[in-house]
């Protein structure tokens, strides 16, 4: 397979999120072009419509408008969010501090993730919760006045994180919490300086100071880079060619797979940089390369935990072994993503092993060739589907079409960056 041309993906998940939810609380309107069309931003922007704000359709191609109220509205009926573990965190730390009851629900896979992550501190700070299902949904929570909050995270998680700043936002109090690994996602945090909110760190410690203001604005989110990592590893895979990804976000706490990716002598250069909204945006140029095996360390996984599904596939197809270090945390996403990766890379002749919180994969040179079950996870979905663009490789996968939960259009947009190829 030889690749080429320049090609976009879509817009930025975790962006495309906050920039609803923010849109939300602002008095007047805002517009925010290039926002993700997937099915999890449909979700933020159904439950925010419920909570009193105006939000025009989440369409390809059309600049979405949102007009907030300043703050939130009590809702009559059940917010339904989908797959979305973004929407569900982040939207519990907005509604702690409203004087309001609602109850959260999404589909069967998000009804099984884990919230006393969020709602233990949440709970600290004075929200009130009734669980109706153990530590999953639907899950009811009061809010109101809340107190200052200073955390210890147990596990450094952007949703965590940007739950508990959210909360201070809404709640107007300061919030001081310490990420025990490296450092994860900060889009929260670049967003809110710009409002004027004090944002720092010192000493491990995110120090959140509720001194700005939210206003209306105007924002263009860029390429989403873990979207655009499955591009990257289809190209990286290829026989020949060059692939330009435009105006993708290279955020530092986002691009730790490209920094793996070097390490295992992947050809990617950064070009033509921008910055938005306090976000770095840049251009990705991929060649084929010849990869060998590495080792990547717990303290790189936070800013890579998207990305593991893709790296472990690229890891298949080298000499040696490769670890990915305490990667735990995979087995409470849309699926218990570390034991899939290994049993599906293991049907297709790739000797690998989730031994404990590790992920351990013996790279080979055979065509990979059997069933993938993704269990309804966008991102095994799509690794696998790079995979299976290898010369004589033949994989089935149960469920492409869950790609749509962040990258629409995706098998289309794979296909297209290897006809444009032979144009």
């Amino acid at each position: 397979m030889r690749v080429g041309g320049t090609i976009r993906v879509p817009g930025d998940k975790s962006i495309t999120h906050r920039a609803l939810l923010i849109g939300a609380l602002a008095p007047g309107e805002s517009h925010v072009g290039g926002a993700l069309t997937s099915l999890d931003a449909r979700s933020s922007a159904r439950v925010l419509r419920q909570l009193g704000a105006d939000i025009s359709p989440v369409r390809p191609g059309a600049v979405v408008t949102i007009r907030g109220r300043g703050r939130l509205r009590p809702a009559e009926a059940r917010l339904h969010c989908g797959n979305s573990g973004t929407t569900t965190r982040l939207l519990l730390g907005l509604l702690a501090g409203h004087r309001f009851r609602a109850t959260l629900t999404g589909d069967a896979s998000l009804r099984r993730r884990p919230m006393r992550r969020v709602t233990g501190p949440l709970g600290q700070m004075g929200a009130r919760f009734v669980e109706h299902a153990g530590d999953g949904l639907p899950l009811t929570i009061r809010g109101g006045a809340l107190a200052p909050l200073r955390y210890a995270m147990p596990v450094s998680s952007a949703q965590i994180k940007s739950a508990l700043i959210l909360a201070g936002l809404a709640g107007s109090v300061e919030v001081d919490l310490l990420e025990p690994q490296g450092r994860s996602r900060d889009h929260t945090e670049r967003l809110l300086r710009t409002f004027g909110y004090g944002v720092t760190e010192q000493d491990g410690w995110i120090r959140f100071r509720p001194t700005g203001r939210i206003g209306p604005f105007d924002l263009q989110v860029p390429g989403d880079p873990s979207s655009a990592a499955f591009l990257v590893g289809a190209a990286t895979l290829a026989e020949g060619g060059e692939l330009r990804i435009a105006g993708v976000g290279v955020n530092p706490t986002r691009t730790g797979f490209l920094r793996a990716l070097e390490r295992m002598g992947g050809r990617v250069t950064i070009e033509a940089g921008s910055e938005h909204f306090g976000e770095p945006v840049a251009d990705l140029v991929v060649r084929p390369a010849e990869l060998r095996a590495t080792e990547v360390s717990a303290e790189e996984i936070p800013g890579l935990i998207d990305e593991i599904p893709l790296l472990a596939v690229l890891a298949s197809r080298v000499s040696g072994t490769t670890v990915f270090r305490r990667v735990g945390e995979l087995r409470v996403k849309e699926s218990d993503r570390l034991e899939l990766v290994a049993e599906n890379l293991r049907t297709l002749g790739v000797a690998s092993e989730a031994a404990g919180e590790d992920l351990i994969v013996q790279g080979g040179a055979m065509p990979p060739r059997g069933f993938v079950r993704t269990a309804g996870d966008h991102r095994l979905a799509m690794a696998f589907a790079v995979l299976g663009t290898v010369p004589g490789a033949a994989v089935r996968i149960d469920d492409l079409a869950c790609a749509a939960v962040s990258f629409p259009r995706f098998p289309e947009t794979l296909r297209a960056i290897r006809e444009r190829a032979r144009t």
